[in-house]
């Protein structure tokens, strides 16, 4: 076989997992020889509407088949998936598709008009993915893909070759898009492998969106590529969510804190079956020990996890047996993955020294999609990926995060790591969001400020969080004021916009 690349995998797939189960969305099964048929037709139309190596084809919708049906169809020709988060505004998507340069637009029905407002003025065809035509003369997957034929098209396709583009959310100005290559995501696979311990049995729940690498590369792709089954879900419902863990027997899922919150909290935690569940991911931040103590009660542990778009995503994990001797860590680095924590000037931090959290392995990302400067300047040594997020590693080479080096407080000369006084807040009854941003003071240069969302009829104050936080962390470290707003601005994949908290309240 020509393809070396996640193009092949349903056709490689096929025959070993011949009428097993590859996908259940909404009760409707898809097997793994559908799955096959469904990619290579889509290729195939895909190639005969001038889709060819380097094409790139974008994707706009919720979980659904669809998604990786294309992503793969996209990739056996030689082309480049394209996922967009469909949180985006339209001139969020405008931008995205320009910048990528896509030609095709595949988008669910539900984000049709969405699909229309950010394609306006666009030489490029859009392909509705479900539902009836949103619009007369639309075009529909189903139509697309209409007697195309369903032999595999053995394009030519190396690891090294680009697979996927996707734009990261940044925090301030226009979002870039990470390359990642067959490679990256393949090495990345056999990460998740071998340190998750995954087999072909595991019937995994999506519940994080598949535009998110976390949830694609660490989720969906080494489920396909050992033959599991994943439950699609379109969107997150607690009641939901814990109703299909009972009923299909889901082993895997990942979520954000926030997912698992809302499971443990819900009236039918304690009446669902949670027994065949063996592996929980949970990224993005710290989990709360309440949040911890729910799960080990119904003899469940967590594998927290750090990492980022541009290691496709994993970086490090926690084995769930350290998740109470190392709490508070992200865990070691995964097994194919090299890291470091560098100084200011590039030197070897010390072990318990903060410093920048640096990576290389064949999971990272050599470039930014027409950035070559930003290509450059994310890269020291050579081939030491710059995360820009600050850490320290214990003597047992377990990963602490501290925080983004741009979001870091300097009060007094001392350096404030936020995600060290978030954590501790976010224990306090009734907090459901805590960011903490340095405001400008005359005398300390910079003071911190702790700014709070709070649970319906839930109340805080000033001194009852430096009463939590007295004799755990350094008295310059404490807020010197307390601020709840209703919601937290944030970017399109859920992250607080700091800058947009200190540009109002400073």
């Amino acid at each position: 076989m020509e393809n070396k690349g996640i193009g092949s995998w349903a056709t490689r797939r096929r025959v070993k997992s011949a009428g097993k189960t590859a996908f259940i969305f909404n009760d409707d099964i898809t097997t793994y020889d559908e799955f096959y048929v469904q990619v290579n037709q889509l290729a195939h139309a895909l190639r005969g509407a001038g889709v060819s190596s380097g094409t790139r084809v974008a994707y706009l919708g919720e979980n659904h088949p669809s998604f990786l049906v294309t992503f793969l169809a996209t990739t056996q020709i030689g082309a480049i998936f394209v996922p967009l988060n469909t949180r985006l505004a339209p001139a969020e998507v405008s931008y995205a598709l320009d910048d990528s340069g896509a030609s095709l637009l595949v988008h669910s029905s539900a984000l049709a008009h969405l699909a229309v407002q950010g394609s306006a003025g666009m030489p490029l065809r859009l392909v509705q993915a479900d539902g009836d035509p949103h619009e007369a003369g639309a075009t529909t997957l189903a139509g697309f893909t209409e007697g195309t034929s369903a032999e595999f098209i053995d394009e030519p396709v190396q690891l090294r070759d680009p697979a996927l583009i996707l734009y990261t959310s940044g925090t301030t100005g226009h979002p870039k898009g990470a390359v990642l290559t067959h490679e990256n995501f393949l090495w990345n696979t056999f990460n998740a492998i071998v340190d998750f311990d995954i087999t072909s049995k595991e019937m995994s729940l999506m519940i994080s969106p598949l535009f998110h690498v976390a949830s694609l590369g660490m989720g969906a792709l080494p489920m396909l590529i050992k033959g599991g089954t994943i439950v699609l879900e379109a969107g997150f419902n607690p009641e939901r969510a814990l109703m299909l863990i009972e009923k299909y027997g889901i082993t895997m899922l990942s979520g954000v804190p926030t997912t698992y919150q809302m499971m443990c909290e819900h009236p039918d935690w304690d009446t669902t079956n949670l027994s065949t569940v063996h592996h929980m991911t949970c990224g993005g931040s710290a989990v709360p020990a309440r949040v911890l103590d729910a799960y080990e009660s119904r003899g469940l542990a967590f594998t927290l996890s750090y990492g980022m778009t541009e290691s496709s995503p994993g970086a490090t994990s926690m084995p769930p047996a350290y998740s109470r001797a190392k709490a508070g860590s992200s865990g070691l680095p995964h097994y194919f993955v090299d890291m470091r924590i560098r100084a200011e000037d590039n030197t070897e931090a010390p072990v318990g020294e903060v410093g920048e959290i640096q990576l290389r392995g064949p999971n990272v990302i050599a470039e930014y999609w027409n950035k070559p400067e930003a290509s450059r300047d994310s890269f020291v040594d050579g081939e030491w990926f710059k995360t820009g997020d600050m850490g320290y590693v214990d003597t047992d080479g377990f990963l602490f995060v501290a925080d983004r080096i741009k979001d870091m407080i300097i009060s007094g000369g001392e350096n404030i790591y936020p995600a060290e006084i978030e954590q501790i807040i976010f224990e306090l009854d009734g907090v459901t969001g805590a960011a903490l941003i340095g405001v400008p003071d005359d005398k300390w240069g910079e003071v911190p400020w702790a700014i709070l969302t709070m649970a319906g009829g839930a109340s805080v104050t000033l001194e009852q969080v430096r009463d939590h936080l007295t004799n755990r962390v350094a008295r310059y470290k404490m807020p010197k004021n307390v601020i709840v707003i209703d919601e937290f601005p944030r970017t399109a994949s859920g992250k607080i916009r700091k800058a947009e908290l200190r540009k109002r309240f400073t």
